[in-house]
């Protein structure tokens, strides 16, 4: 079984060679199969990550949930944690860890059973995930346990077997523009 650092670099190469175009095609492909799902359909709030270099794209996704009557919020990293900002508008965004557009101000909010977009650097058909390395996700997880959790990544994203280990927490599925992965 590779590594997460050789995944980590595999797929970054691949993310970096994917076209604006594409990525943003694929992203409007995984939106509507995200959507489509109950737990999209059945959530009132929703969590979701920021896209940042070539990950699904999920500025359409948060207009969407507005559009769509539901309350959006999005992470903030503090120190080795992240917490969750109410998203009323774009403008609330400038580059925080890393980089990453992050919000800025707004309401902190702890809705325990808001669905849970999550990013990841790859996956595989169980739905284990390799993730950038720094746990946040599966902190917040591992203590917010009532959260239905969709990760969302391109089919290149998906390896045979991704290194796990017993403190990872598994999204319910895994959504790409070819195939959704159930756990």
């Amino acid at each position: 079984m590779e590594t997460k650092q050789s995944i980590r670099k595999q797929i970054f190469r691949l993310r970096g060679q994917a076209t604006d175009a594409q990525v943003h095609s694929d992203s409007l492909i995984i939106l509507d199969r995200l959507t489509e799902t109950d737990a999209y359909k059945n959530a009132r709030q929703v969590f979701t990550y920021v896209d940042f270099n070539h990950e699904v794209e999920t500025h359409d996704l948060i207009l969407r949930c507005m559009a769509d009557g539901k309350e959006v919020a999005v992470p903030r990293v503090r120190e080795k944690d992240m917490d969750f900002y109410r998203l009323t508008d774009f403008a609330q965004l400038e580059p925080g860890y890393f980089g990453i557009p992050e919000p800025a101000r707004g309401e902190i909010v702890t809705w325990e059973k808001a669905l849970m977009v999550v990013p990841g650097v790859a996956f595989d058909p169980d739905c284990h995930r390799v993730g950038y390395g720094q746990g946040f996700y599966d902190r917040y997880l591992s203590i917010h346990r009532r959260h239905p959790a969709i990760a969302l990544a391109f089919a290149f994203q998906i390896v045979e077997a991704a290194p796990w280990e017993v403190t990872d927490i598994l999204p319910d599925m895994v959504i790409t523009e070819k195939t959704i992965y159930r756990r």
